[in-house]
Parts: structure tokens; sequence; C-alpha cells
């Protein structure tokens, strides 16, 4: 007779359980890269991921090159990357059936400290590799307003 409102105190568990764990992040979640704070108010969709560490950049966690080697050029577009970046678009087209190329978007996950002039080079490679929309991962901050701060 004990075990009936256990067993139903389990259910209940087991059900909100499943539920919460469709809502999980789509960006992958790394303990080399320092994300800055921002306040967001809409999830991000699934995109082609740039993740930019310290002294690394990566397309969907496939190593491109390496920032010094980035930042020791003057060219305002990197070729690995446009290459990984075109690659990762006819893969896409592929499997989207040739969408616009308005509709392709990529997300640039940058580790805080990376310059600013680098990651506006990767932007600049993004815009030259067809992609539309151009992301920056952020993280949300706890408790934080829209323009506060």
């Amino acid at each position: 007779m004990v075990l009936v409102p256990f067993i139903d105190m389990m259910t209940i568990l087991v059900v909100f359980l499943l539920v919460h764990t469709s809502d999980t992040e789509i960006l992958p979640n790394t303990k080399n890269i320092s994300i800055p704070l921002s306040v967001a108010e809409t999830k991000p969709r699934p995109t082609v991921v740039v993740m930019v560490t310290r002294d690394t950049m990566y397309v969907n966690g496939r190593p491109i090159a390496r920032v010094d080697e980035v930042m020791g050029s003057d060219a305002p577009v990197i070729e690995p990357l446009r290459a990984a970046l075109r690659e990762q678009a006819d893969r896409i087209l592929v499997e989207a059936a040739r969408e616009d190329i308005v509709e392709r978007e990529v997300t640039i996950m940058g580790d805080k400290t990376v310059p600013f002039r680098v990651l506006k080079r990767i932007m600049a490679t993004c815009t030259d590799a067809d992609y539309g929309k151009v992301s920056l991962a952020v993280i949300e901050r706890e408790g934080g307003t829209p323009g506060a701060g």
C-alpha cells in the first residue's frame, strides 16, 4: 500500500524529465571557449558552427586553421575557412534541396579573448562563402533585461 504513491511520484518524475530533456541547447559546449554574456530571447536554430578558441578555428568540430596564422595574414578572406564553409553549404544544399543563400545560417562561437579583427574577417569569410545569416553565440545572462548594462 505504501508503494502506490511512490510509484505515482516516480512516474511523474520520469514524465517531467522526459519532457524537459528535449529542451537542450543546440550549440556545442566546450571548456576551451569563454563565450561573452548577453540577453537573448529566442533559442538558436541548428546551423553550421564556426568555433574559435584562443589558438584554433573549427568548423562543426573539425580543425580548420590556427588563429595566429589568421592574424598574420593580410587577406580579407580566410581561405581554409571559406573552403570548409562551402563544403558544409554543399552538404546542406543536398539535404535541404537548394535553399536560398539568404536562408543559409552560420553561428560563430568565439572566445571572448579573440581579437575583433579576427572575428570581422571570419564574418567576411562567411558572407563570401554565401551564408546570408551570420550569428555570434553568447551566453544568456541570468536575470538580465534587454538593454540593461
